[in-house]
Order: structure tokens, then sequence, then C-alpha cells
């Protein structure tokens, strides 16, 4: 292992590798700020700049660089504009924008640009470690095992719920997994539920619903509740440190949610979102009555949970594409497809064969998080001035970069009427006082847990994977652990207070 570093220091430390890695960065960053052009898009257009570098190892380290930077720069227009362009930072949006609404936008995007720092680092020294080991865990899991994680996630929505709101955020939940299933089903490839539409025959698009359900919900509450909007953002930007009692709050959050992130991110399939959602959820679950309050309304330890697990994760996901040539997502999917494409074959003797590439990919990590810490503390306070912009200035830029993310996203008109449609409902739904965050977590997380529900039924004939596969059964324990356990500590606060009114 010793020697493996040693090789990908030097790989790394080599001119034109940190060219890479400094302009992978920058690229993925500025991107990840852009909603509707993911890291998945960017990687796709990078791969031909990649392959004719003709050097592997410069070329994983480019496009690796540009992956881990959008997921960095998502957290930005999250923030700033509620307008979550990548699905890793939808969770980012929970408590940074409510913090850039109380003014407290450079603060924010200081503690994202931190916990980003400290997951990636965690991460790629945990991947250093456990890379190899973690590939025989990670083939322990099949559908069975993804059907529960995913049941897992959707167990979240719990901490997504205000007081009392449990049941709305069943009700949303459920709304998104209908959704999930308008297009091509997983066991038959024929159209569904799509009215004749051809352009549903793909379903909705991820974008389009994520912008519908923050974005444009934002741009016409700003015109139909401007005093509500404008409360406590005095257009200064203030506050850009930490102190030292939130660094200290934040810290063992970091801790916990960068082991528990790469963990999940190691996991094909999980991935980056996955582990924000569950990171949030967790944070918020084990924290005491009067911090979980604060969750939703701009706590420093909900924005930094989920933007720790979600660069942990994304570290993480680099196991199974390194040592079992698996991808995790559609974006290792387009990293394997990039590796193929320069006759590096990613498998259980990559760290043989190729060691050069495997270290250098790690070694990169390292130095790649610090350059992505260092460009972006510097940009804060003129990142940050996005909300000193007037307010009838602002509106039309959130309603560009909205319809602009649609647009992109699927190359159709008709997002642009769904996502008009969709905005009209989440923003009549809103008012409402109906959580919007775990429709669009039962939307994303409908079609895995449909896919693999399926594939387990035909593989065991039935439900009997359920007992018949001891990890499955403890995935849905905790599962129904997450649901019961904040309820059951609702109860138990409410029957002490009307012990403590009986006792007056």
């Amino acid at each position: 292992m010793l020697e493996g570093l040693l090789i990908g220091l030097q790989t790394a430390l080599s001119f034109q590798n940190l060219a890479m890695v400094i302009g992978g960065c920058l690229i993925g960053t500025f991107i990840g700020m852009l909603p509707g052009l993911g890291p998945m898009s960017i990687i796709a257009i990078m791969i031909p700049v990649a392959i004719s570098l003709g050097d592997a190892s410069a070329a994983l380290i480019l496009l690796a660089g540009v992956y881990y930077g959008a997921i960095f720069g998502g957290s930005t227009s999250s923030i700033l504009l509620n307008a979550p362009g990548v699905a890793g930072t939808v969770a980012s949006s929970f408590d940074g924008f409510p913090m850039a609404k109380q003014g407290k936008a450079g603060k924010a995007l200081t503690i994202a640009a931190v916990a980003s720092f400290c997951g990636g680092t965690i991460g790629a020294l945990l991947l250093m470690i456990f890379a190899p080991a973690l590939s025989s865990v990670a083939l322990l899991f099949h559908s069975a095992e993804y059907f529960a994680l995913m049941v897992v996630g959707l167990s979240a929505i719990a901490a997504f719920a205000g007081t009392g709101q449990v049941a709305k955020a069943l009700m949303m939940t459920i709304l998104g997994l209908i959704m999930a299933t308008v297009g091509e089903g997983a066991l038959f490839n024929l159209p569904r539920f799509t009215m004749g539409i051809m352009d549903l025959q793909s379903g909705f698009g991820f974008i389009t619903l994520a912008m519908a359900m923050f974005a444009l919900p934002e741009a016409l509450f700003l015109v139909l509740n401007p005093p509500k909007i404008n409360k406590g953002d005095d257009g200064k930007i203030k506050d850009l440190r930490i102190s030292r009692a939130e660094a200290k709050a934040i810290a063992p959050v970091i801790g916990r949610q960068s082991i528990q992130g790469f963990f999940i991110g190691v996991l094909p399939g999980a991935g980056a979102t996955i582990a924000s959602f569950l990171g949030y959820a967790v944070e918020r679950n084990i924290a005491t009555k009067v911090e979980q309050e604060e969750f939703g309304k701009g706590s420093i330890k909900g924005l930094a949970a989920p933007e720790t697990a979600n660069n942990a994760a994304c570290t993480g996901s680099f196991v199974p594409l390194l040592t079992l040539g698996i991808p995790g997502s559609g974006t290792t999917a387009i990293l394997l497809g990039a590796l193929i494409a320069l006759n590096v074959t990613p498998g259980p003797r990559l760290m043989i064969d190729e060691p050069q590439v495997f270290w250098a990919v790690i070694m990169s990590m390292f130095i790649g998080n610090l350059v992505l810490l260092i460009l972006n503390l510097p940009l804060i306070p003129y990142i940050a001035k996005v909300l000193s912009i007037p307010r009838n200035y602002l509106i039309p830029f959130i309603l560009f970069f909205t319809l602009m993310g649609a647009y992109i996203g699927q190359n159709n008109a008709t997002e642009l009427l769904l996502l008009v449609g969709f905005g009209i409902c989440a923003t009549a739904l809103r008012f409402a006082d109906y959580p919007l965050a775990p429709l669009l977590i039962g939307f994303i997380l409908g079609g895995m847990l449909e896919d693999n529900f399926s594939r387990s039924m035909q593989l065991y004939d039935g439900i009997g994977f359920i007992w018949e596969r001891p990890m499955t059964l403890g995935l849905l324990v905790i599962a129904l652990l997450l649901v019961v356990l904040p309820s059951y500590r609702a109860r138990r606060a409410r029957l002490r207070q009307a012990g403590v009114a009986d006792g007056d």
C-alpha cells in the first residue's frame, strides 16, 4: 500500500495532472452552480477531451475533478436561489436557503465549503484504506438489499416533516412515488400513465420537477408574498466566518456524515442523493428537541450534514467503479465508459495491473478537495452578492435559470409546460403548508425502488426474499424504526406536557 501511495503521489503531482485537477475542479464547480447542467452532462461532454489526452491517469483525474467539483459547487444555487440542479444537493437547500433569507448567505456558503472539503477529504482517506476490503462488501448487496435501502431512504420523510406534519409528508411521498411510475415500467418496456403524450414516455425529468418544486415557487413567492421573503435579508453580505461555538457544533456532524456518506456511496446504486437525504434525516433524529425545531429554518447542522454526506458518497462511489467495474450511478457509468475507451479495465486486478491509475486518482482527490476549498472560500463574498440583486431583477433571473434548466434537461418544449403546471401546484401546496421535499424524495427513489423490487420478485418468486435475506430484513427493520421513532418521541413529549399541565 505504501508503494502504491508513492506511485500515486508521484503521478498526481506531475505538472499535467496538477493542471487536470485544477481544470476539472474549476469546470465542475461552475457547472454545478448552473441548474440543468449536472455532472453527467458535463462529463459526457468532457470525455472526448479526456480521451484525446492519451494518458489514462490524466483523463480519469480530469473527469473525477469535474465530478466532485460539480457536487461541491452544486450547493451554491441550492443555497442562494433554492434551485438545486443536482439531485445530491436538494437536501442542502432545506436549511441553506432559509439561512440565506436570514442574511446569512455568506456563512451558509462557508459552512457548505468546509463541510464539502471535510467530507471529500475524509472520504478519500477512507477510500485509500478500505477500497480493497469494501469491494467484497459491495458484492453482498443484491436487488433485495437495494430495495430495502430505498425503503430506508423513504422512511426518512419524518425528518422533513414539521411538528404534526408526518401525515402530510407521507401524502407527499406517496404522490412522488406515483409520479415516478409515469413512463416505461421496470417489468415491461411499455409506456404507462402517459395519456398518449410521446414526450412522457421516459417519465418526468428530475430537473423539471426539482425546479417546479423549489425554484419556481420561490419566484412566485417573491411576487405574491414579498414581506415574508424580504424579512431578514438586507442585501448585505456579512457573517462570513464560522464562530468557535458553531465549529464545535458541526464538527461531530461532519465526522459522522463523512463515514456514513462514504459507506453509502460504496454501495452501487445508492450514491450522493440517498447519502445526503439519510445524512439530514439521521442528524435531525438524533438532535435534541430544541435543535430539531431549527431544522428546515436555517440549522447549521441541517446544512453541514447533507453537504458532508454527498461529497463523501461521491468519493465512496469510486470503490465499486475501480475495484469491481460496477458503476454506482449514471455519472460513474459514464466514467466507466471513459475508462474502457482508454483501454483500462476496472476490476479487482486494477490495483495490480494499473497501480499508477488507481492510486493517482485517490491522491488527486486530496489535492482536488484542497483546490476546491482554496477556490471557493475567497469567492464567497462575491458569490453571495447574488442576494443583493434588486427583487425586480432577481425574479426574471430565477425564472430564466428555471426555464433554461428544465429545457436543457430534456431538450423539448413539453418540459416547460410541465414546469409551469407543477410550479403552480407546488406554490398552492406551499401556501397550504405541505412539505415539498418528501415529494421529490419519493420521485427520486421511486424508480430505483420499483426496479429493485421487480427484480427481487422475479428472482425469489414473490416477497419471500424479505425473510430469506437477513440483510434485507435488517434494513427494513431500520426503516420501520425511522418511521416509528419520531412519532413515539412526539407522543411521549405530548404525554409529558399533559402530565405537567395536570400537575399544575
